[in-house]
């Protein structure tokens, strides 16, 4: 069965990722957009809203939410009590509470709801769960920087309530090690650094703690030139274990394998297989740790930042 998808906001990662996956992906047909800022997609009809879009009677199965953090609840919400299965970009909202919410709106309605960590389908990043299972963690060091104006030139809702901030990247490491690490990482402590002219950090230092007690650090950072470093680093009793590229690229006591970049190819082959089953995945395990951060961390104001 073929499904009918609906693609909701029509931004940078909608153009970048989505619309490449879902056109490489034969389970699924794109037939319609809809779009705030009034951007269409030539070939499919395009709306300006999601209400307008179940309004205009077209026949869609599902929706993928690509829509800035602080709106996803209500699109979502209204997709999902008109009987769509729905994909969301990550964050999966703006706060645990609506997360929750789509749960059970998904639950109630009997339709899929799929939180889409994309790190966590990186080349490297089973193999690391795998490897990790049956070691004995001792320490962890996260290395997540990138420029800001190369990923999100422009975009102001990042830098406002909700949008996240350095953590809108950041939380790309934080799903991958809660899906490599196995039990509960526990934020111990945060330093975040806001510029005095926005309302989302900048640059975040979080300790994190395993559930055995192994200290994991981590250090984001938007302002960072040049070469970009997406790098998580595990120590064990067995090696030490390192990703890199985003988890693209494993290296393990025994060598180095890389993988092509199939991340958002592997989210709607699981958002298919979901729909298949009847089930649902809204995992906040990596959202958690955000919230933790923004609730424990000290909030330290640094220079304006302009774009």
């Amino acid at each position: 069965m073929t499904i009918r998808i609906a693609l909701i906001g029509l931004g940078k990662i909608a153009h970048d990722q989505h619309l490449p996956a879902i056109a490489a992906h034969p389970g699924f047909t794109l037939v319609a957009t809809a779009s705030a800022d009034g951007a269409t997609l030539g070939g499919v009809p395009g709306f300006d809203s999601v209400e307008a879009l179940v309004a205009s009677g077209i026949a869609v199965d599902a929706v993928a939410v690509c829509t800035p953090p602080q709106v996803r609840h209500r699109v979502a919400a209204t997709a999902l009590r008109h009987g769509l299965h729905v994909l969301l970009e990550k964050p999966p909202a703006a706060s645990l509470t609506e997360a929750a919410a789509l749960t059970a709106l998904a639950e109630e309605a009997k339709v899929t709801v799929f939180a889409a960590w994309h790190s966590r389908c990186a080349a490297g990043v089973a193999e690391a769960r795998d490897w990790l299972a049956s070691r004995t963690i001792e320490r962890g060091t996260i290395t997540w920087r990138e420029d800001v104006r190369v990923w999100h030139p422009g975009q102001q809702w990042i830098w406002q309530p909700g949008g996240l901030g350095v953590f809108d990247p950041g939380i790309n490491a934080l799903s991958i090690v809660t899906e490599i690490l196995p039990g509960t990482l526990l934020l111990r402590d945060a330093e975040l650094e806001v510029p005095s002219n926005r309302h989302a950090p900048i640059a975040a230092r979080l300790t994190l703690e395993t559930g055995c007690g192994a200290p994991i650090a981590a250090d984001f950072d938007f302002r960072q030139t040049g070469p970009q470093s997406w790098d998580i680093e595990i120590e064990t009793d067995g090696g030490t274990l390192r990703l890199a590229r985003g988890g693209a690229e494993l290296t393990l006591p025994d060598g180095t394998r890389s993988g092509e970049d199939r991340e958002y190819p592997a989210l709607y082959a699981q958002f298919a297989r979901l729909i298949a089953a009847g089930a649902s995945d809204l995992d906040t395990a990596p959202f958690r740790l955000v919230a933790d951060a923004f609730l424990r961390g000290r909030h330290c104001v640094t220079d304006p930042f302009e774009d």
